[in-house]
């Protein structure tokens, strides 16, 4: 499914593949890869709670502060919670991220080589090949309980809502 001008960068508008999923689904499973390279199903998570961390490039303002957000908050979460931090970018790219930024409470994963998560979760951006923004709170049983698919690439999420629907599934 295409959904042109279903995001902005800058005000320009850019088509989106993919449904979107809907509070209530069943969250897809997509296999992503992690910075070594080995391959990382979502529900390798199952049994916890997880928020999905969805970023255009870890190498862009607003993804980085995006991802220290939820890092920052990520402790506060509880060992049930798992934050992923999902891009195209190259696991390289990601490795580099996360040695420059010393996080240590969030997970990234690349959906580099088949945009397999990005097309289930309706992020694909089709004219730039990479996701656009979302969050998105699956609990332990696997079902979406949070969907902000952020329709200006440029804009932050809103972190209160996305931290109290993790905070909340995680009760």
């Amino acid at each position: 499914m295409e959904r042109v001008g279903g995001v902005t960068l800058k005000g320009q508008p850019l088509t989106l593949l993919g449904i979107p999923l809907r509070v209530g689904d069943v969250a897809p499973d997509a296999e992503l890869t992690a910075i070594d390279w080995s391959s990382v199903k979502l529900s390798d998570y199952a049994g916890k709670v997880r928020l999905l961390n969805v970023v255009y490039s870890l190498d862009t303002g607003v993804c980085d502060a995006q991802t220290h957000k939820f890092n920052e908050e990520a402790t506060k979460l509880g060992k049930d919670v798992v934050v992923l931090t999902i891009s195209a970018d190259l696991p390289f790219a990601q490795k580099r991220w996360c040695g420059a930024s010393g996080l240590q409470n969030v997970i990234t994963l690349s959906d580099h080589q088949a945009l397999a998560f990005a097309d289930a979760y309706g992020v694909h951006i089709k004219e730039r090949r990479v996701t656009s923004r979302a969050v998105f709170v699956v609990d332990r049983a696997g079902v979406v309980r949070y969907i902000e698919y952020v329709p200006e690439i440029s804009s932050h999420p809103n972190y209160d809502a996305a931290l109290a629907a993790c905070k909340q599934a995680a009760t």
